[in-house]
């Protein structure tokens, strides 16, 4: 038995709050806390470890193990770190948790935390499965992909003006539409999008390293340069982790706000360098140009997800 986020949370036979939050572990998908939200109305936000729960009585109630006085010493919760069920996506969580509509929370990753090992095994599994795979998937791919092995698009699509590009350091989304085409099926319109950052020299030093950088059609030639001194950087809209869509948001660690995945939150810095999560390499950045108008203009390009270099596909 689950309670519900209205429950009322007692010590001693004492009522102390009421449940306003749960924190849920995105790996196990297990609640890790409870936040009890003290009597008056106003009161703080505790943060109980689920341990701390000595009996589930009923959807609307619970006792805690602790005394009142006790329960005063919990931690207030630091909303700050945490996302909520809405901004992230982790599969079938509420299914699991069979807990009433309400706020659910899930921790931001601590900085440089390691998955080295999680990793390694995710990897292991995947390259099993693919070499007990390949010899019965491979005729029928071959065939089906044939027709998608054509050049690169290396079109000019303008975004918008840079005129809306007005701070520096800081994320600014622009969305286009553009027509896409799968092997054997109509052509179609997808919106897609991009994100700006108006660069400070520190940043365009940590993004270029002092060169320019190359961009190559799928014969190996050059066509485009984006010059390591140019104040505006393009990134694909696409995580490099598994191709979600991100955001631009602000945390009490950045204040100034950083890239992050709502899928898996990756976290990136206005440069673009993975600073937490799961990521393989930093954001993906587009060529480039502005014109004497204003005007934003990128080529497509995307790569594959997934993987620590960049392969095009686009």
């Amino acid at each position: 038995m689950q309670p519900k986020l209205t429950a009322k949370a007692l010590c001693a036979n004492k009522e102390v709050g009421k449940i306003s939050k749960v924190i849920v572990d995105p790996l196990s998908h297990e609640i890790s806390h409870i936040i009890v939200q003290e009597l008056n109305g106003h009161g703080a936000q505790r943060q109980i470890p689920i341990g701390q729960v000595q009996e589930v009585v009923s959807e609307e109630e619970i006792v805690l193990r602790c005394s009142s006085e006790e329960f005063g010493q919990f931690p207030v919760l630091e909303r700050d770190q945490y996302v909520t069920i809405k901004e992230v996506e982790i599969a079938h969580l509420e299914d699991h948790l069979h807990v009433e509509p309400g706020e659910i929370l899930v921790p931001l990753p601590r900085l440089e935390q390691g998955v080295p090992r999680r990793t390694f095994f995710t990897n292991m599994t995947h390259a099993i499965g693919a070499l007990i795979a390949l010899p019965l998937v491979f005729p029928v791919l071959k065939y089906l992909m044939k027709p998608m092995f054509k050049p690169y698009d290396n079109a000019w699509f303008s975004v918008g003006n840079v005129k809306k590009v007005n701070k520096e350091n800081i994320g600014f989304q622009f969305k286009f539409t553009r027509g896409f085409k799968e092997a054997f099926m109509p052509e179609q319109q997808i919106e897609k999008n991009i994100w700006v950052v108006k660069a400070t020299p520190a940043v365009q030093k940590a993004v270029y390293q002092g060169n320019d950088m190359k961009f190559y059609d799928n014969k190996g030639d050059v066509i485009w340069v984006n010059k390591s001194n140019s104040p505006y950087i393009g990134y694909s809209g696409k995580c490099p982790h598994l191709g979600c869509g991100y955001k631009w948001r602000k945390t009490k660690n950045f204040p100034d706000g950083v890239f992050l995945c709502p899928c898996h939150l990756s976290i990136y810095d206005e440069a673009g360098k993975v600073i937490d999560g799961p990521a393989p390499r930093p954001l993906d950045v587009l060529p480039l140009q502005v014109d004497a108008g204003g005007e934003v203009k990128i080529i497509d390009v995307e790569y594959k997800a997934g993987v620590n270099n960049q392969i095009r596909l686009l």
